[in-house]
C-alpha cells in the first residue's frame, strides 16, 4: 500500500464512492497535515487544490470590509473543501481555514474537476453533497436571524463535535464569537449558562460536552434539520 492510501476510509465522502471510482482517485490523493489556522483559500484567489479532511475541522467564513467575520460553513470528515471548482469557477468570496488541526487528503483541483465532468458516481455524490451544504447555508441564515445566541451556540458546538467526532475539542471564546458573528461578551454569557446547567465545561481554551442530550434539547431545531439532510443525502450518520 502506498503512502497516499493511508487511512482511505476516514473521510466519509470518499468512503461513499464505489470501489472502482475511489481507486481511480487514489493516485492523486496525498495525505497531509492541516495545522490550526492554515489557510486553504482566500477570497478571490484561485482554488488550485481541494481537501478531504479526515480528523481536521475547516471553517468557511465571510469577511466584511471592517474585518469582521462570520462562519457560513464547516467541513470535516463528512465532506470536501473547494466545492466552487465543480460549480463553474475556481474562485469564491469566502475564506477557508483550519479550525481544529488534523489530517486530510489533498488533491489537484483540475483533476477533481475532470473526474466530476466525467459524470457517474463521483458527480452524483458531489452534487448530493452540494445539496446538503445548501440546506446548511439556508437553515443557518434563518437560525442566525430567529434564534437566541444560547440556541445557536448549542447547535454550533454539537456540529463541531459531530464533525470532529469527539466531545472534547480546542476552541477559545474569542474564536467562537468570530465564527458566530457576535461579541465575545455574548459568548461568555451563553457559554456560562450552558456550563452552569452541566451541559458543557470550558477551561483554558478546551470545550467538553458533558450532557449531549440536554445540549441537543437546548439547541434550536436547525441542528436536527441539517443533520437529517446530510444523513438522507449522504448516508452520514452523526456520531453518538
Amino acid at each position: 500500500m502506498s503512502e497516499n492510501t493511508l487511512k482511505p476510509q476516514v473521510n466519509r465522502l470518499l468512503a461513499a464512492l464505489p470501489t472502482s471510482d475511489y481507486e481511480r482517485l487514489v493516485p492523486h490523493l496525498k495525505l497531509v497535515s492541516l495545522p490550526t489556522r492554515q489557510v486553504i483559500y482566500e477570497p478571490g484567489e484561485p482554488i488550485t487544490e481541494v481537501y478531504f479532511p479526515q480528523n481536521a475541522v475547516v471553517s468557511i467564513v465571510t469577511i466584511m470590509e471592517d474585518g469582521s467575520t462570520v462562519e457560513v460553513g464547516i467541513v470535516s470528515n463528512e465532506g470536501m473543501v473547494g466545492i466552487p471548482i465543480i460549480l463553474g469557477g475556481n474562485t469564491t468570496t469566502t475564506k477557508a481555514f483550519v479550525q481544529v488541526a488534523g489530517e486530510g487528503m489533498r488533491m489537484d483541483a483540475d483533476i477533481l474537476r475532470t473526474e466530476f465532468n466525467r459524470g457517474g458516481a463521483i458527480q452524483k455524490l458531489l452534487l448530493r453533497y452540494v445539496r446538503a451544504i445548501y440546506t446548511e447555508l439556508t437553515q443557518g441564515c434563518a437560525c442566525n436571524r430567529l434564534h437566541t445566541l444560547e440556541e445557536r451556540l448549542a447547535r454550533w458546538l454539537l456540529t463541531v463535535s459531530d464533525r470532529f467526532e469527539s466531545d472534547d475539542f480546542p476552541l477559545t471564546q474569542e474564536f467562537i464569537a468570530q465564527m458566530l458573528g457576535v461579541r465575545r461578551s455574548g459568548v461568555t454569557v451563553a457559554a456560562s449558562t450552558l456550563s452552569r446547567a452541566g451541559m458543557i465545561r470550558y477551561q483554558r481554551g478546551q470545550i467538553s460536552i458533558l450532557n449531549r442530550e440536554d445540549l441537543e434539547a437546548t439547541s434550536c431545531e436547525c441542528y436536527q434539520v441539517i443533520q437529517n439532510e446530510f444523513t438522507r443525502l449522504l448516508g452520514n450518520q452523526p456520531r453518538r
